[in-house]
Order: structure tokens, then sequence, then C-alpha cells
């Protein structure tokens, strides 16, 4: 019973997510206020409040989120056998998770001035720096040779870079997928 109640809140919160960077991407950061999130949410502000308590709460959500996908892609890698399919399985879903995070990393890039100031901005490559060693773990194996593991480490990379890269210049993102998937699988082959 607790479960469905909570299937709406994260609705509420997911929008409220959208709404942000709506308004972010609008107006900038720093001249969105809660109110007006709330405003075009059509929520009161103490419902919003509900899921965050400031804008920095939304910020932090964004890291949070991302990285919470991450480690259900960890998670899952490690159940899956070692084989050439899970490994490019691992990095088709990390593919679609970088793809999926395209409007907050713009978001985090347009802002990189108010978002560095906070912890998460602070933090976000020591956080990021465990997970990709997971993925890598995954990729090349936990005891692989420095060259293996280093062509994985660049597989990840590339996957971020060319998603950020590319994905405001193409028509189509599925066949940019396919591309950097293509590519990252050719560097840990």
């Amino acid at each position: 019973m607790h479960d469905a109640g909570s299937a709406p809140r994260r609705d509420t919160r997911a929008q409220a997510q959208k709404v942000a960077l709506e308004l972010f991407a609008e107006q900038g950061y720093e001249k969105t206020s809660l109110r007006e999130i709330a405003e075009r949410l059509g929520v009161t502000k103490a419902a919003l409040y509900y899921h965050f308590k400031s804008k920095e709460d939304i910020v932090h959500s964004f890291t949070d989120d991302y990285f919470a996908a991450i480690d259900d892609l960890v998670d899952w890698g490690k159940q899956q056998p070692r084989t050439e399919e899970t490994r490019r399985e691992i990095l088709d879903r990390y593919v679609g998770i970088v793809l999926g995070g395209g409007e907050v990393f713009r978001f985090l890039e347009q802002n990189r001035a108010a978002v560095q100031g906070m912890e998460t901005g602070k933090d976000r490559f020591a956080r990021f720096r465990g997970r990709l060693d997971a993925l890598v773990d995954l990729l090349a194996g936990a005891d692989a040779p420095l060259r293996e593991r280093v062509r994985a480490t660049a597989a990840m990379f590339t996957v971020g870079a060319t998603c950020h890269v590319y994905l405001q210049q193409v028509d189509d993102p599925e066949k940019l997928r396919a591309l950097i998937l293509e590519i990252a699988t050719d560097l840990i082959r």
C-alpha cells in the first residue's frame, strides 16, 4: 500500500525537475525562484517544498538521480555473466543514461559559476570516480592489465564527451546513440 502512494510523489518530483530545468533555461538559475517553479508546476510552494527545500536541492537531485542510474547499472552488471554481450549492453545502457541527462548537463554547463559554489559542483567528479572504477571493472575486469583498464576508461569518457558534444547537433539521437556505442565498443574489444 505504501508503494502505491509513492508513485504520485515521484511523478510530482520528476515534473518539478522538468519545470525547473525549463525555467532555468529560459531565465537562468539565479533569476528563477521556487515560487515560479511551483506556479508553473501548478502546485503551492508548500507542495513543492515537500520535495525540494531550495533550488540547490533540485540541482542536487539531478546529480543524485544520475548517480542512482549508474549505481543501478553497476548492480545489474554485477549480476550478469562476463560476456561480450554483457559488456556491450553495459555500454549501451550507459549511453542511454548519458543521453538521458543531456538537458541537465547543458544546464550545469550554462550555469557553471552558480553550480560550482554548491557542494554538488565541488565533489561531482569525486562522486563519479568510484562509479567509473566500478564500470571499468565490469568492462575490463578488476584484475585486468593497465592497457585494458585504460581502454575501458577511454570508452566511458568517449561516451560522455561525444554525447555532450553532439547531442545538440543531431536530428536523430538514436543514430548518434548507435555511433557512440559502436565506437565505445571498438575501444573495449
